[in-house]
């Protein structure tokens, strides 16, 4: 089992946990993901992208908002708690090297798995734009974080609370519009997001990366759940991404697949909750 070693709330429902894994710690590489499950009986398995890790201290860094019934379970352990089953690192490395200017967007929790992905490509040499999105000033994470690292940074929220108020497409087309335009842009967040991100730059020729969560069972290839079409072409985010090019992706099909099973989703959140709120009313009395 992994141990968590520590665990910080970000934002409303986001939060940042150390583990203990020190094989993954040693191994893992930008842009890959573990799996973990709560329960190795009944426990949903799910995919976090791997935010940032300590060899050194053999631990891995995962950033995660509570928005289902797993999530909201692990946002109830605490330091000491260990999570029964994790596996990675899973999926394929970002492909970094010195492309000259690098525009990396992140939307909402999208920013953490961005983060690893910056980091590298200002290792790499490269000139560092960072535009993070969120609906308002209480939900932008990982700002100090990406302010260390980057030449420029954007921050944008939907309600104008903080920074300039709009969508992370308009400073990313303002980029593209200039001379000389970037070289990659790198694109995270929700689907929605992505979709037009990729549609921003398509029009300069901006090669856009973009990496994808959907619905993901063992993590090997084997089960299908996770499969998108790229270029018209049948692909599995588990091995053959999680990154893709953003021009290719079916973005409304990958949209419309993930709203498979919402119902269930809604009704196991639900039940959830009503479990530690009677759980909180018991520890009162």
């Amino acid at each position: 089992m992994n141990q968590i070693l520590s665990k910080e709330q970000l934002s409303q429902d986001v939060y940042r946990m150390q583990v203990r894994a020190p094989l993954i710690a040693e191994e893992r590489q930008p842009g890959q993901f573990i799996i973990l499950q709560l329960d190795t009986e009944f426990g949903e398995r799910i995919p976090l992208t791997i935010a940032d890790a300590d060899a050194k201290e053999g631990s891995i860094t995962l950033i995660f908002q509570a928005v289902g019934k797993s999530t909201k379970l692990l946002a109830q352990m605490n330091e000491g708690d260990k999570i029964a089953n994790l596996v990675g690192p899973l999926g394929r490395p970002t492909h970094i090297e010195n492309f000259g200017t690098v525009v990396c967007v992140g939307g909402g929790i999208g920013v953490a798995p961005l983060y690893p992905i910056a980091q590298g490509m200002k290792q790499a040499g490269n000139r560092l734009i960072v535009i993070i999105g969120a609906r308002t000033k209480d939900l932008v994470i990982l700002e100090k974080e990406m302010r260390a690292i980057a030449d420029e940074v954007v921050v944008c929220t939907d309600d104008g609370s903080y920074g300039r108020k709009g969508l992370v497409t308009e400073p990313l087309k303002e980029r593209c519009e200039r001379e000389p335009k970037p070289n990659l842009a790198v694109a995270i967040g929700p689907p929605i997001m992505m979709k037009f991100c990729s549609l921003a730059t398509k029009p300069y020729a901006v090669p856009t990366v973009v990496s994808l969560n959907t619905i993901m069972i063992d993590g090997t290839g084997m089960c299908g759940g996770c499969r998108v079409t790229v270029g018209g072409q049948t692909k599995f985010v588990c091995v053959d991404g999680p990154e893709f090019d953003g021009h290719q992706v079916d973005f409304d099909q990958m949209m419309q697949r993930l709203g498979s099973y919402r119902h269930q989703e809604k009704l196991a959140a639900e039940g959830c909750n009503l479990h530690a709120e009677a759980v909180k009313k018991g520890l009162q009395e």
